[in-house]
């Protein structure tokens, strides 16, 4: 892969001079505050739609001319990194700017001044919003620390995606690059036969998931201690004050801007693990997780927009890591282009399976029974359980 930028994080020193860079990654929250003031000062209703400009137009000319990462931190550096606060700081500090660009929406959705266009472009503006604050929630999510798991379904509150913190840990990184995972696009499915699939396989997941886990603790499913109930009451305590406060006329934007950020998240989703298997042992179980499941790219202005979210086969290889010391691994296979050009690729199918099934391909040098493919739909035996190594 051509190299055609390098941010020195290999030195200590250096990763501290560029750690500026990461406070970056608060611009994407700011697109949800700044429209009415872009509006006002230039008479331009494109502003409206900053979301998608920036997101879907912006950052691939960025990540095009920018070009890669190049490089990473260091073993001896990892624990410094680790416990850096100001790492955090840069998440923590999405979600102010989230809701605070939320609260202002909700404003200028009750406004009649605004034609219903101009509502709408604010609404899929604060969908992208939404779906890059899942990102976050995702970061804060796999977390230790009880503050940053609370902040993770606070975050998600916006999008009514809160059994994703369940599914996300619980479900999907057991289960990644197998068939029996919801949220791992099979090779040769579109992206709009994944959506439903993935949407609908992970709530479900969600739902078992979380009532084993309180029947292992002897808990009631309505219980206090119920991590789906804990994050489905944030959204209705937060979409509540906002209907109150600005009438119902709010309703139909928030469920827009709430569908795309979940489709958002499902569409990376599909890009993650488009087609990649884990192989099974002698004994039937899968292997543990190895960056070779994973899709990675080292894009710098989207590893920025998103936390190294693109360094995803380190992430699936080591979750315990913080975004801040992630790795680009070799051995992991690479996107051509970083998310934000692939969410283009992805939505004309004909153009995703003419760039992307090759590689697949490519990567399992030919052989298709290496493949994540749709399983054959049979009615006569039971599909059997998922196995897995544990993880030492």
């Amino acid at each position: 892969m051509t190299r055609h930028t390098h941010v020195n994080f290999s030195e200590f020193e250096g990763a501290r001079a560029q750690a500026d860079l990461w406070i970056l990654g608060l611009i994407a929250p700011s697109c949800a505050v700044v429209p009415s003031q872009l509006v006002a000062r230039t008479g331009l209703p494109i502003f409206w739609w900053i979301g998608p400009v920036f997101v879907l137009g912006l950052i691939p000319l960025l990540d095009l001319s920018v070009g890669d990462d190049g490089s990473n931190p260091r073993d001896e550096d990892y624990q410094s990194l680790s416990e850096d606060r100001y790492y955090r700081w840069c998440t923590y500090l999405f979600l102010p700017l989230q809701f605070t660009g939320l609260f202002v929406a909700g404003y200028l959705w009750a406004s009649p001044e605004l034609s219903v266009a101009d509502k709408l472009g604010l609404a899929v503006t604060l969908g992208f919003v939404s779906g890059i604050g899942i990102n976050a929630a995702h970061e804060l999510g796999h977390r230790a620390e009880h503050l940053e798991r609370w902040l993770a379904k606070v975050a998600l509150a916006q999008s009514c995606y809160g059994h994703f913190f369940v599914e996300h840990n619980h479900g999907h990184h057991v289960r990644v690059a197998t068939p029996e995972d919801p949220a791992s696009a099979r090779f040769g499915e579109s992206l709009w036969g994944f959506l439903p699939r993935s949407a609908m396989g992970g709530f479900r997941s969600a739902l078992n998931l979380e009532r084993e886990r309180l029947h292992r603790k002897r808990k009631r499913w309505l219980s206090r201690d119920n991590q789906l109930l804990q994050a489905w009451m944030m959204s209705v305590a937060l979409w509540g004050t906002l209907i109150l406060m600005f009438g119902p006329g709010l309703i139909p934007y928030l469920v827009v801007q709430a569908m795309l950020g979940a489709g958002l998240l499902e569409t990376v989703n599909y890009i993650e693990h488009y087609g990649l298997l884990r192989p099974r042992r002698a004994n039937g179980k899968y292997e543990r997780c190895s960056p070779r499941d994973s899709w990675n790219s080292d894009r710098l202005v989207t590893n920025i927009l998103l936390f190294h979210l693109q360094r995803h086969s380190d992430h699936h290889a080591n979750p315990g890591r913080r975004y801040q010391t992630l790795r680009s691994c070799e051995q992991a296979p690479q996107l051509p282009a970083g998310y934000a050009t692939m969410i283009l690729l992805a939505v004309v199918p004909p153009l995703w399976h003419a760039v992307m099934d090759h590689r697949v391909l490519e990567h399992y040098g030919g052989d298709r029974s290496l493949v994540n493919t749709k399983p054959v739909a049979t009615h006569h035996f039971p599909r059997p359980k998922l196995q897995l190594a544990r993880h030492h």
